[in-house]
């Protein structure tokens, strides 16, 4: 088991995409200030919020390095989503991310042809884990889009015989009842970072001590108030602070989530550019209502 941790914010960044949906590198560098100056010095890439299944292999490798090339020199950790339907690209991706000097790796399952058993994930794990042995490997569990739901408890328990460089799991199931369980599984040694930002305070108060987060790309400050506070033990300050986070979603959501967030980025000046197919955009008036929406709930004087 390794020591590594996710504790506090770790942004779950957007994959930059130009006008015409090809890969922009150039917004790395804008991606990595704007956050550096909102005191979030972790990022998850290559994600689901960074759109993974959507952009090629080649992509993601001239991804990973554009984000080592550009944390170079700062407080910056980058953590590299490798996760892929095809497990020898997974393991390319880690090996890379290994290579290019990532703070560590994580994978989604397969989900196309799904894992039958939790012995099959456990393998899928193992073949991409091992490709950088030298790196904090973390299961990225998120079964509402992977369709894969073991007991992750029962993953820790096992697991770690067959992965020994495992650090945890990015735990991003709303089910809270599992986390529990889970935390304690592998004897309570394991990082369990947070996935589901709009249920934060509830996972502090059951022992997450960090999360990897969509929305910490355009509200960190929601996030950074609220672990402060429950840490402080002023609970109505953290409920007001997670409240907004639900707010903020509920509005950003209802357009369709991907495209949204990224036009709330662009809009904020950080040129993150359209979502891909099969994710939709919202178009001008789309955006527009949505910026009035927030405009709304204050979020304008509550997201840093």
């Amino acid at each position: 088991m390794t020591t590594f941790k996710i504790h506090g914010i770790c942004a779950a960044t957007h994959t930059p995409f130009a006008a015409d949906g090809s890969l922009n590198l150039t917004a790395v560098e804008k991606q990595r200030d704007h956050l550096l100056a909102r005191k979030v010095t972790q990022v998850f890439i290559g994600g689901s919020t960074g759109e993974s299944h959507s952009v090629s292999t080649s992509e993601r490798l001239a991804l990973a390095e554009r984000w080592m090339a550009a944390a170079k020199g700062t407080e910056m950790r980058v953590i590299v989503h490798v996760g892929s339907n095809n497990l020898r690209d997974a393991a390319e991706l880690a090996a890379h991310a290994q290579k290019v000097g990532a703070a560590a790796v994580s994978m989604l399952s397969p989900s196309y042809f799904k894992p039958r058993t939790l012995a099959d994930l456990i393998a899928c794990c193992e073949m991409v884990a091992k490709a950088a042995p030298a790196l904090p490997f973390y299961y990225y569990d998120i079964p509402v889009l992977t369709g894969v739901n073991f007991s992750m408890e029962e993953f820790l328990n096992t697991a770690p015989a067959r992965i020994p460089n495992l650090a945890g799991i990015k735990y991003t199931n709303p089910d809270l009842m599992a986390y529990q369980l889970a935390r304690r599984g592998g004897g309570g040694k394991f990082d369990l970072p947070w996935g589901c930002d709009e249920f934060f305070l509830a996972a502090l108060a059951l022992g997450a001590q960090g999360a990897v987060g969509s929305t910490f790309n355009f509200a960190p400050g929601i996030y950074q108030r609220l672990q402060k506070a429950y840490q402080a033990g002023d609970m109505a300050a953290a409920q007001t602070e997670q409240f907004r986070s639900v707010q903020l979603v509920q509005v950003v959501a209802k357009r369709g989530y991907m495209g949204s967030a990224k036009a709330l980025m662009n809009h904020l000046g950080v040129p993150v550019g359209p979502a891909r197919l099969p994710n939709s955009n919202p178009d001008a008036d789309g955006v527009a209502a949505m910026i009035k929406e927030l405009e709304a709930i204050g979020y304008f004087g509550w997201k840093d």
